[in-house]
Parts: C-alpha cells; sequence; structure tokens
C-alpha cells in the first residue's frame, strides 16, 4: 500500500490497518518516496500522492475507494464488509465517504495538524 506519509489521516488508518489481523499481508510504502519509485518504476509517482494506491502481488493496481477495499478484503475481519461494499448497491455509498475522507486529508495536510497520531488505538 502506498500511503501519503505527510498526512496524518494517511498515517492514522496506517497504524489502524497494521493493528488488524490481515489474511493477506499488508506493505506500507511512502508514496512518492525513494522506495516506492524503486520498487514501482512504472507508476505514476505523483498520482499515488493524491489517491492511496495498492499494488497487488499479481501486479494489479487499485487507487482510491478500490485501494481502500482491496485493505479491508485484506483484514480478517473486514473482508466480508469489503465485499459488501463492492456490490453495486454500496459502492456508490463508499465511494462519498472516501471522498468526505480525502476532502478532510485535503484540508489538514500541511498545516501542522496531528489526527489521530497521538493514538494508542484503545477505541476499538
Amino acid at each position: 500500500m502506498l500511503y501519503d506519509a505527510g498526512c496524518s489521516i494517511c498515517r492514522a488508518a496506517r497504524r489502524w490497518l497494521e493493528g488488524r489481523a490481515q489474511l493477506v499481508r499488508l506493505e506500507f510504502v511512502p508514496a512518492g518516496s525513494e522506495q516506492a519509485r524503486q520498487r514501482f518504476p512504472g507508476l505514476d509517482h505523483a498520482a499515488t500522492l493524491r489517491d492511496v494506491t495498492v499494488i497487488g502481488d499479481d501486479g494489479a493496481i487499485y487507487a482510491g475507494d478500490g485501494a481502500w477495499v482491496a485493505c479491508l478484503w485484506a483484514l480478517a475481519d473486514y473482508r466480508g464488509m469489503a465485499e459488501r461494499v463492492s456490490s453495486p448497491a454500496l459502492l456508490p455509498v463508499a465511494r462519498r465517504f472516501i471522498a468526505a475522507a480525502s476532502a478532510a486529508r485535503e484540508r489538514t495536510r500541511g498545516v501542522g495538524a496531528d489526527y489521530g497520531d497521538g493514538c494508542d488505538d484503545r477505541c476499538r
């Protein structure tokens, strides 16, 4: 998963994902980093800073809502939810939710916001 390491919401999402049992191992790489450029030279790295991006073991690329669904699908307790929200009936709702999260991310990025950085994840 390529995530924006400069975004506090993205860092909180990473910690949340890391803290869940995974059926498929998630590996986190800062988007736009040298590591990302070396591992995935054919990607549009500027685009990976705009939208969360997942690269599957088979090389499939998921961005935006598809990436979030892929992340949920990798988690033991959320695979069923991923399958439900990817259905034609619920995908538009999931897209609106992800768009709202992206809008909040844009408002907090780079202004010193530390949303979620102090979270100890006890609220599960």
